[in-house]
């Protein structure tokens, strides 16, 4: 069998009721990850039904605040944790909310990128060429 495999771009309060729409028809989480970038970050939803992957894409700026999908997909919250102690991202109402205790690590928020940061690798980098 070949699986199928989807990626979509939407603003966050679309992406809220595109997941409860998708736990509703049976589909089942199967990850979500994010990447830090200079202010934001990029979040991306994994969704399944048998080999069809859904992956669905928001650009979340630094202080922005999203809502958790952990109250339709439980096991949400463990991404939603990670997410929120390593990257800053910002979630509101996790079912169970570790505090920022969910890694044992010596840096806060060690993955997040604040503009000013990104800023001075570039220019780092063009010192060194």
């Amino acid at each position: 069998m070949r699986e199928e495999y989807t990626m979509e771009t939407m603003d966050i309060p679309t992406l809220y009721n595109t997941m409860l729409a998708k736990q509703r028809n049976g589909y089942r989480l199967v990850q979500i990850c994010a990447t830090a970038y200079e202010g934001y970050n990029e979040v991306i939803y994994s969704v399944a039904i048998g080999y069809k992957f859904e992956n669905y894409r928001i650009i979340v700026p630094i202080e922005t605040e999203i809502n958790t999908i952990s109250d339709f997909y439980p096991s949400a919250m463990l991404y939603e944790n990670e997410m929120k102690e390593l990257f800053g991202l910002k979630v509101k109402s996790i079912i169970t909310d570790y505090n920022n205790k969910f890694y044992r690590i010596a840096k806060e928020t060690p993955f997040k990128k604040e503009v000013k940061e990104a800023i001075k690798v570039i220019k780092k980098e063009e010192e060194d060429e």
